[in-house]
């Protein structure tokens, strides 16, 4: 009898688990394959296009449209590495990030330039004026395996603008999700110059 309750007992543990297997731990990993999966879609999804080919927001121009009135010249650190424990170099990728802030009226970044740590123009990240509409954002990035640029790299940005506009954010922002520690950060824009519109 007594053995017969045990055999029950156990077939009811085994049942349980079985339960517990399909209601709980199944849909868990159903879902964590399913996260997965979607965050590969987006991520594929997601890969570096040109500036100024992409939508009538963010637009190559031949020349300025206007006039411009204001406008200035600023000045974006950027980091390709930095450097880590034992001063061993940890390669960074770098975004620099324009946003225009006015709600009705558009810039125009005229000059984008790459300077390295000894302070060397090695590119210019614009061929012709790129136009960015209310609101509208663009980026440029320099890959993490670009180590041309070292820990002390900068960008040198232009803009100018026809009316008078609120002030774009302009910020670099670098990343490394390589390692099982990663690492981001964000570094705004100085202003080496100032076109004001007069008053």
């Amino acid at each position: 009898m007594k053995e017969m309750s045990d055999k029950a007992a156990g077939k009811m543990v085994r049942q349980i688990k079985l339960i517990v297997f399909l209601t709980v731990v199944l849909p868990i990993v159903a879902l964590a394959f399913f996260v997965e999966w979607r965050f590969s879609a987006i991520k594929d999804d997601l890969h570096f296009r040109e500036p100024g080919v992409r939508d009538a927001a963010r637009m190559d121009l031949d020349s300025l449209p206007w006039s411009p009135i204001q406008g200035q010249t600023l000045y974006i650190p950027a980091y390709s590495h930095i450097f880590q424990q034992g001063g061993q170099p940890r390669l960074l990728t770098v975004t620099l990030s324009v946003r225009n802030t006015d709600q009705a009226n558009e810039i125009v970044i005229t000059s984008v330039r790459y300077y390295d740590t000894a302070g060397k123009e090695l590119r210019s990240m614009v061929e012709k004026p790129l136009r960015l509409g209310p609101l509208a954002s663009t980026e440029f990035v320099i890959e993490q395996k670009d180590k041309s640029g070292g820990s002390g790299a900068s960008f040198i940005l232009e803009w100018k603008a026809g009316k008078p506009v609120t002030h774009p954010v302009v910020e670099s922002v670098m990343i490394d999700t390589n390692n099982a520690q990663g690492i981001s950060f964000v570094r705004p824009s100085s202003v080496l110059e100032e076109t004001r519109p007069e008053s």
